[in-house]
């Protein structure tokens, strides 16, 4: 265990595959707890948009699991979110996506793992399925490490072994390629996690059960993988350069929001008042702190676990107070609340639950009707909308949601038809989508935003102080989004 690193310097490795089902999750996972275990304070990291994955990687490190999405945030930002999420620890592992060079479609290696393993300067480690080949590795190995002579294959770990004699002919088979073998797991159904209709059930979902699965990643990748040649190929990753990300300075260094316009019927905001100024709420019970900061409640519990880390930090660096509810079990909204943020999930899952909780269905939909800023991705847009598969929700939006056979997943460019407490009019950002529901009308009479990619289409609905839409978005690649949120807090 060395000591802990600035982030820039922090030891690294990416583990990929050459596909999907390869068995990264469980190799990255896994190899997170069993450094954890010995000493090291790991950094977990994920590649893409995916939400589920670091929430087990939170599970095995005790720390935060962050994304690394080129496509979401730029690649500028790959290192510096990396840095930010790495500062103070004594290793970094990043569980890649899908295949190694696979990334956004059409855009050859943009959020690509292929693409995040160079912007970090990092070694990969390549997970093979090798459950029906043996002399065959050999030559998929080779490809793959002579691909994209920028991409460091620095080992690699067998999964699937069969038997002794069959990890045998894949070691003679490799033996040629020059790349090391730096681990072998045979088949282990105890590491299996269940899944459902969008991939993995979620930590938050499965409380003991998800404990043992990872602890069970981490008995079989301490006892199948040589630790000691992972770290030091981790170590001989190259330097970084340049500061950590910093919500705070981000926030400095992003165009300042125009002042948000007044709720409907509300006057508006007092010109003698910066937009950085406090604004003391009045007993009335409309928000806030007596220090001005205005409360934000972020939903969260089993329903809604889709979120990035660095919305919650933006928020807090604009000068708000974040505090996190449950709509399954709290009945009330945190006292002062004056804004509402309300996440992915599977709130399909827990319809009934969900509406079962009408006292607050009925405090969303009032402070919603008083003109406060309400953000709702996706899950959220569905718990917004009047009824989810029959059961009622809060009645924001005059809509109806149902649970489809059609997955809807990809990228999206997208910009703001109008203004909205997130962005201006014309604003343009990039998400991405990830459901298996259908929302009817799929848009308002003002829409949130304006697909680009992969059709042209308008979606979601703005709507007084709301907010709600299909798309993931992720505020990194646009601090002002959480800024001028908070501000229509102040002045609503």
């Amino acid at each position: 265990m060395g000591s802990a690193g600035s982030g820039r310097s922090v030891p690294r490795l990416v583990i990929a595959a050459p596909s999907s089902g390869s068995g990264k999750t469980t190799v990255a996972t896994g190899l997170m707890a069993a450094l954890s275990a010995r000493g090291f304070a790991v950094s977990p990291h994920k590649v893409g948009p995916d939400y589920i994955d670091p929430g087990y990687h939170a599970l095995a490190t005790g720390r935060v699991g962050r994304n690394l999405d080129a496509y979401l945030c730029g690649a500028e930002l790959v290192a510096p979110l990396f840095a930010h999420g790495a500062r103070g620890c004594d290793i970094a592992v990043v569980e890649g996506v899908m295949g190694l060079f696979d990334g956004a479609a059409g855009e050859g290696e943009l959020a690509s793992t292929a693409q995040v393993a160079k912007l970090l300067r990092a070694p990969v480690v390549l997970v093979v399925d090798a459950s029906a080949q043996a002399r065959s590795v050999a030559a998929l190995v080779h490809g793959f490490v002579g691909w994209d002579p920028e991409v460091r294959v620095g080992g690699v770990i067998l999964n699937k072994v069969a038997s002794d004699r069959h990890e045998e002919l894949l070691r003679e088979a490799l033996d040629s390629v020059g790349v090391p073998v730096m681990g072998v797991l045979r088949r282990a159904a105890q590491v299996e996690t269940p899944s459902r209709h969008l991939g993995l059930v979620p930590v938050a979902e499965r409380s003991a059960v998800a404990v043992e699965a990872v602890s069970a990643m981490a008995a079989q990748v301490d006892g199948g993988c040589d630790l000691s040649a992972l770290v030091s190929l981790a170590r001989s990753a190259g330097a970084l350069h340049g500061a950590g990300w910093d919500a705070g300075e981000a926030l400095v260094s992003s165009p300042p929001p125009p002042l948000p316009f007044p709720a409907p019927g509300a006057s508006p905001p007092d010109p003698l008042v910066g937009p950085g100024g406090p604004r003391p709420r009045t007993p009335d019970g409309l928000g806030g702190t007596p220090d001005g900061h205005p409360v934000v409640a972020v939903a969260g519990g089993a329903a809604f676990t889709f979120s990035y880390a660095e919305h919650a930090e933006l928020l807090a660096a604009a000068g708000a107070r974040v505090v996190t509810f449950d709509p399954l079990r709290d009945e009330e909204l945190p006292e002062g609340t004056s804004g509402v943020v309300i996440g992915g999930g599977f709130p399909e899952v827990y319809a009934s639950e969900l509406s079962a909780n009408e006292a607050l269905r009925k405090r969303i939909a009032e402070l919603a009707a008083r003109g406060a800023p309400v953000a709702a991705e996706c899950a959220g847009l569905l718990y917004l909308c009047r009824e989810l598969d029959g059961m009622p929700m809060c009645g924001v939006l005059d809509a109806s949601a149902r649970m489809s056979e059609r997955l809807t997943l990809g990228y999206r460019d997208a910009v703001a038809v109008g203004d909205s407490v997130l962005a201006p009019a014309g604003t343009r950002m990039r998400g991405h989508e990830f459901h298996r529901t259908v929302v009817e009308p799929g848009a308002g009479s003002s829409p949130a935003w304006g697909l680009r990619t992969p059709e042209r289409r308008v979606e979601g609905f703005v709507e007084g102080g709301v907010h709600a839409s299909y798309l993931h978005t992720h505020w990194a690649s646009a601090p002002g989004v959480a800024r001028r949120f908070v501000e229509r807090c102040r002045t609503s």
